[in-house]
């Protein structure tokens, strides 16, 4: 089983699952606003920035679409790398 990717013109996010939580780390987290401060883990790197969410627990989805949408709007900012 591999790990779930969502992407759009780049990596969004990734989803892992643990015992305890759900993490989704944002590939360029670092780079995002979060006024809601969803972001909960993962908070000392340069690039990345993790939700870690607990059985039961809630997160604010007007938030959380707003961080999806910063995303895909980061994502399409950026020139395309090619292969050759």
């Amino acid at each position: 089983m591999g790990t779930p990717v969502w992407e759009s013109e780049g990596i969004i996010t990734t989803g892992e699952t643990y015992k305890q939580v759900v993490k989704l780390t944002f590939a360029k987290g670092a780079s995002r606003k979060d006024p809601a401060k969803l972001f909960n883990s993962s908070l000392d790197g340069n690039a990345r920035r993790a939700i870690d969410i607990h059985e039961g627990e809630e997160i604010d989805e007007s938030a959380f679409k707003a961080l999806i949408r910063q995303a895909v709007a980061l994502n399409k900012s950026k020139p395309s790398k090619t292969t050759k």
